[in-house]
Order: C-alpha cells, then sequence, then structure tokens
C-alpha cells in the first residue's frame, strides 16, 4: 500500500516519528478527525467533511482549525500518491499538553495521509453488547478518543464480522462502529435521527439529501421509532439492512449475527443512485452554500 503523511507543514516519511509524545491527542484523544474516500484521485465531499471537521472542533472546545493548512496537506499528499489515491486521513489535535486532561496551550497538530487502500467490499455485521451515551459530552462529534470503537471492532472480528451495530443507551438503534445504518421495512427506507447519539455521516447525509430529490421513499425516523428489534425483523426476512460511511458508500448488510440478509431493493436503488451522484459531482456543495 502507498502512504504519505503530511504534518504540520511538511511531509514526512510514514515510519519517521513526526509527533511529540506529549501530544494531547496521543496522551489522552485530544482530537478531531474526518476520513473521505478518494475517487479518480479527488477527494470525495471535501467540503462538506471540512465543515463537520469544523463543527466537531467546536463542540470540543478546540481552536478553530486552520483550513487552509488542512486544505495544503490533502494537496500535497495527493501529489504523492497521485491519481490512484483512495483514502485521505485528516486529524486535528489540540497539540502538546501536561499528562492530565487539561489541555496546554497549543499550537494544534495537524496530520493529513493519504493512501490507495481497498475499500471495504463487504459488511458482515454483528450485534455490539455496549451502548453507545447518546447523553455523552461527544455524542455525535467525530472525536480522536476511539478506543470503545476499537473494543467493538475487535469484538466483530472475533466473530467473523467487520462491524458492530449499537443500540443507545435507550434500547434504540443507534449506528455501527464506523457506519451509519438503513434500514429498509414497510416499503420505506429509515435511518436513526441524530437525537439517537449516531454521528451525522457525510454518506449518510447524502443518501437522504440524493434519495428524497429522487423521490424515493427515503427518511429520518422519528426518535424511538427503531429499535434493535429491527435486526430481529432482518433476520425474520421483514426488513433489509445496509451501513453508509465515506469508504462504503451505501453497503448491503450481508450477515447479522451469523444469518445471510438478503439486500433489499428499495436499499440497492439508493446505492445505486449514491454511486451514480458521487461519480458526477466530487465535491457536492453543502446545503448552506447553495
Amino acid at each position: 500500500m502507498n502512504v504519505s503523511v503530511w504534518v504540520d507543514g511538511a511531509l514526512v516519511d510514514a515510519d519517521t516519528p513526526a509527533i511529540s509524545p506529549l501530544d494531547h491527542g496521543v496522551t489522552v484523544g485530544d482530537g478531531v478527525f474526518e476520513t473521505l474516500e478518494a475517487r479518480d484521485g479527488v477527494p470525495f465531499a471535501l467540503e462538506r467533511h471540512l465543515r463537520r471537521l469544523e463543527y466537531s472542533a467546536d463542540r470540543m472546545g478546540l481552536a478553530p482549525v486552520d483550513l487552509s493548512a488542512v486544505r495544503a496537506g490533502v494537496d500535497a499528499v495527493r501529489g504523492v500518491v497521485g491519481d490512484g489515491i483512495t483514502r485521505v486521513r485528516i486529524t486535528v489535535t489540540s497539540g502538546g499538553g501536561p499528562l492530565s486532561s487539561v489541555r496546554g496551550p497549543g499550537p494544534q497538530t495537524v496530520v493529513v495521509v493519504g493512501s490507495d487502500g481497498p475499500a471495504p467490499e463487504r459488511c458482515r455485521a454483528v450485534r455490539s453488547p455496549w451502548r453507545r451515551n447518546e447523553r455523552s459530552a461527544i455524542a455525535g462529534v467525530k472525536s480522536t478518543s476511539y478506543a470503545e470503537n476499537a473494543v467493538m471492532a475487535a469484538y466483530a472480528a472475533q466473530r467473523g464480522a467487520d462491524e458492530a451495530i449499537m443500540a443507545n443507551t435507550l434500547g434504540h438503534l443507534c449506528e455501527g462502529t464506523g457506519t451509519n445504518v438503513f434500514v429498509e421495512r414497510q416499503g420505506e427506507i429509515v435511518t436513526p435521527p441524530l437525537a439517537s447519539g449516531c454521528l451525522a455521516g457525510i454518506t449518510r447525509g447524502l443518501a437522504l439529501e440524493w434519495g428524497a430529490g429522487a423521490g424515493m421513499p427515503v427518511r429520518v425516523a422519528a426518535p424511538g421509532e427503531l429499535d434493535m428489534s429491527v435486526l430481529d425483523e432482518a433476520i425474520a426476512g421483514d426488513a433489509h439492512l445496509a451501513v453508509t460511511s465515506s469508504t462504503r458508500g451505501v453497503q448491503h448488510i450481508e450477515r447479522i449475527d451469523g444469518t445471510d440478509l438478503a439486500p433489499g431493493p428499495l436499499l440497492t436503488r439508493l446505492a445505486a443512485l449514491y454511486e451514480r451522484r458521487a461519480d458526477a459531482d466530487h465535491d457536492p456543495v453543502p446545503p448552506r452554500s447553495r
């Protein structure tokens, strides 16, 4: 795999230490990040990702992110990996700090990584035994404090899966460790609301926007409308499931808890629509800029 790394204004070798061991992103996970798919060598939906990066930093109480520096980093790693680039990861931390939860004075650390690694080809999922806290201080934030997701992903891997689907503390369907979840049942497609504690996924938002624009029956569920029993409906054949993420697009969940699932016709249409629209416009303008 070809990897390019840019740290605080300079390209560095991927195997060369480039971040202080006292960086608060290292010691306590005090930072935010974005992962982008690249299509035809172009980072997809970059402006939407940068806006979410700003939102996450604001929610975390971090200083405003220098977006010009981030864009420079993205251009730099693209220049090294070339048109074969498939993924870009942007990470911003609060910078150096003490060995405690208290932040230091900064400056922030900005890291951009580009690679040509393959995207996940399939999704096989299990139910997570742990729940997302929808009342957490960082609920809905793309934070580098990702340890609980790593634990759940490891749990899934131990069971032959690559994703874990979790409820929130109320028992309502929430999200996967790195994905949003869409459910097809009763002739429509629904996805958990942000009030469930799920991330406002870029792909989730585009799937909703583009699907509704094409006249498809796709919407955000009402709070509490979807609980984890919908996974049992899928196992029984009464519902269908898909996940969305920047690297997966709209992807059918082909197995849940060891049971194979048939793809839903509406979700299959939505996946195809998403691919067509994404291929046609690599940087769809965020709604508030129109």
